[in-house]
């Protein structure tokens, strides 16, 4: 059956680069004389029917901006079965064909869900999230941007710590995962790095910094906020009675992590993924996942990357070993 009408909406967290997705999905899909539609605040929206054509028009002057336009939700009542059945008729009412989502894990499940309860209806899901967590892919839509966000933000706090001689506990986001605390760190030449993926020993923390921490007028550690230790406010209370003659700081950079203007690897990246959404589809692909490893776009089945979180590369472990100490 050939696709006549495709939807997109963004769900889960913003991240940098969505609207370049949307973008590069609607441009697509006009191309080839199909007719898009644009779904606002997620799978909320969905359900409620806040659906709406999308031309040129529409995207023109989105993909240098932040966040999301069509506007983002966690959805409670998509997880129901009677949630979804509205979902579905929202679409099915409008003649819809196939449905593209962006976010993270999360959506996915949704989507799959979906899918297997109306299969009539065509899915694609794209990774965007900062966490760069999602398997089957080498990067997510938002994480360099992110990544350039905490580097720009720990090289500003580095000016205010060499200033006072002070040590600065940084948290960054990632619950589970620690790609953004471990690459911002390298990058930004911390001193040492608390990641969830990684025992952490507050002792050989304590020490690290007080054997680094001579000649220097500061130190700037990364913590990320599911670290086993706590974040930065509870590892700072913890490194007291450690540190005693040091001036610690906690700083936790938050949801600005999240924002900004997508660098050019997240317009790119999103660019390519939107575009290829639309493409699978024409070739009457369904329920799949569409990422990019080893520098090329890559499709693997939703099934197959759902509930897989990504692990640490044995380049990045070495890394962490020797510039860091640990094991």
């Amino acid at each position: 059956m050939s696709v006549k009408k495709v939807a997109i909406l963004t769900s889960g967290g913003d991240s940098p680069g969505m609207n370049a997705g949307v973008r590069a999905f609607v441009k697509t899909a006009l191309y080839h004389h199909i007719e898009a539609f644009g779904i606002r605040n997620g799978y909320d929206g969905l359900i409620q029917g806040d659906i709406q054509p999308m031309g040129y028009d529409e995207v023109a002057n989105i993909i240098q901006q932040g966040g999301t336009i069509l506007g983002s939700s966690r959805s409670e009542e998509f997880r129901t079965q009677a949630g979804r059945a509205k979902a579905y008729q929202q679409l099915e009412s409008r003649g819809i064909d196939a449905l593209v989502v962006i976010g993270g894990d999360g959506s996915f499940k949704g989507a799959e869900i979906l899918a297997t309860e109306f299969p009539a209806l065509k899915v694609i899901v794209l990774p965007g999230t900062i966490d760069n967590d999602i398997a089957g892919t080498d990067y997510t839509i938002g994480y360099d941007t992110a990544l350039n966000t905490i580097i720009d933000a720990v090289d500003k706090i580095r000016d205010t710590a060499n200033s006072h001689h002070r040590v600065f506990f940084i948290e960054v986001m990632g619950r589970d995962t620690g790609f953004l605390a471990l690459h911002s760190a390298l990058a930004a030449g911390a001193d040492d790095v608390l990641i969830p993926e990684t025992h952490t020993n507050l002792e050989e923390v304590a020490n690290t910094i007080k054997t680094q921490y001579k000649g220097k007028r500061s130190a700037i550690i990364i913590v990320a906020e599911g670290d086993d230790a706590g974040g930065s406010g509870d590892v700072v209370a913890k490194m007291k009675s450690l540190l005693p003659k040091h001036e610690l700081r906690s700083t936790v950079l938050g949801h600005m992590q999240r924002g900004g203007k997508p660098s050019y690897f997240d317009r790119y990246l999103a660019t390519a993924l939107g575009a290829e959404s639309v493409l699978q589809l024409l070739k009457g692909n369904n329920r799949i996942f569409i990422g990019y490893q080893d520098n090329k776009i890559v499709v693997h089945s939703i099934a197959d990357i759902i509930d897989k979180k990504r692990e640490i590369s044995a380049e990045a472990n070495t890394l962490l070993k020797h510039m860091y100490n640990q094991h």
